[in-house]
């Protein structure tokens, strides 16, 4: 008979809890023991009959949890010691607590199939408690007391198979939470890498396989234009690995192990050793959601890299605070230029940068705002509601 894996990691770590447990019980009353009976030898023999076999069996525990995986074995192992128990102390109190301690042992291995180990110790309790009785003159509430143990033995057994079983639930429902946060985790990440690669690098090789595809014909037909389509395809091709590498770059800065404010930090310096540009940092310590959080870092690596290519400016601020909303600010002071009402005109000239930011804005739940005058330099700021809610970083 074995049990599942969830199971063992359960019966391993209540069966320690018990353990140590029934040893505390009955050393108190073995320690009770050394106190008020006229001869102490049996109670002291008790206290290193519990000791040596506890602690031998916390270390098999500690080394083989496995051990569980075979609870007969256990079990009965466990039933010698208890009869250790008895032979030296005599059928005392500590006896009764170890009984009581083994049931419960049994429970916790063999769960509710250790009906007959509790019967037995039970019948065996109730054997120990006739000959007390007989043997000496008891007073009525000893008597009670004594004849007690036994139910409490098969009620410490249940109460164990019951707590295991509860755990072990609690145990594959943490298992199955953790695997399906895994999965949502992974599945979140494909689509997040798939969408970026379809935004980028996939629309700009499209573009070059079409140029590429017309290529044979011009050849022949209009050598001109055949040199105009070659020279599509080389800086598609330059496009799409300069791409490539941006999402790789983007990838690797943004660490989610990490709180926001260093992957901005990393970002920051990244661009700053490239450009030889000062770029400074402020940052609210905050941990938006991994959606949010891809998104804002993304759009302040292109906010960095825009403003070097385009603005030549001598400084670049960037500042991320916190009230209603999540606000990131990307502020140069370079050449600045006039902002068109709408950013989508800017595609007619091949400006993609700001209107994939806006994009990305609207992914993230947010808008971007962009403040521009010739000869002022640039603001770039994105407000994210805190709907999520954001979670300030410990």
């Amino acid at each position: 008979m074995t049990l599942p894996a969830n199971r063992v990691v359960a019966a391993a770590a209540l069966g320690r809890a018990v353990l140590l447990g029934r040893a505390a019980l009955t050393l108190t009353a073995a320690g009770v023991g050394l106190r008020v009976l006229p001869d102490p030898r049996s109670a002291l023999a008790v206290l290193v009959v519990v000791v040596v076999a506890t602690a031998t069996a916390l270390v098999v525990l500690a080394r083989h949890p496995s051990v569980v995986r075979h609870p007969v074995p256990v079990v009965a192992v466990d039933s010698i010691v208890v009869l250790g128990v008895l032979i030296v102390c005599g059928g005392g109190v500590p006896f009764f607590c170890f009984a009581a301690g083994a049931c419960a042992l049994g429970g916790v291995v063999l769960g509710l199939r250790g009906l007959g180990l509790w019967a037995l110790h039970a019948a065996l309790g109730y054997a120990v408690a006739g000959h007390l009785l007989r043997s000496s003159a008891s007073s009525p509430h000893i008597t009670v007391f004594t004849l007690a143990f036994p139910p409490i033995e098969i009620l410490a057994g249940i109460a164990a198979a019951v707590a295991t079983g509860a755990l072990v639930r609690y145990v594959d429902l943490s298992v199955d939470v953790v695997a399906s946060a895994q999965r949502s985790a992974a599945a979140s990440e494909r689509a997040r890498l798939a969408r970026e690669l379809h935004d980028s690098v996939g629309k700009t090789l499209r573009g070059v396989s079409f140029a590429a595809l017309a290529l044979p014909s011009s050849l022949r037909r209009q050598p001109e234009l055949a040199e105009q389509l070659a020279s599509t395809v080389s800086r598609g091709a330059m496009a799409a690995a300069r791409e490539a590498r941006e999402l790789l770059t983007g990838l690797r800065l943004d660490a989610p192990d990490q709180d926001f404010a260093t992957t901005l930090s990393r970002i920051c310096a990244h661009c700053g050793t490239l450009s030889g540009i000062p770029v400074s940092l402020t940052a609210v310590p905050v941990d938006p959601p991994a959606g949010v959080r891809y998104e804002l870092s993304r759009i302040l690596h292109e906010a960095l890299r825009n403003a070097v290519e385009h603005g030549q400016p001598g400084q670049v601020t960037v500042t991320l605070t916190l009230t209603d909303h999540l606000r990131l600010r990307v502020h140069d002071n370079g050449s600045g230029f006039r902002v068109p009402g709408d950013l989508s005109v800017l595609t007619t000239a091949n400006h993609y940068g700001l209107v994939g930011m806006a994009e990305r804005a609207r992914n993230a739940g947010g808008v971007l705002a962009v403040t521009s005058k010739p000869g002022h330099g640039t603001t770039i700021e994105v407000s994210v509601p805190v709907a999520f809610p954001a979670r300030l970083a410990s």
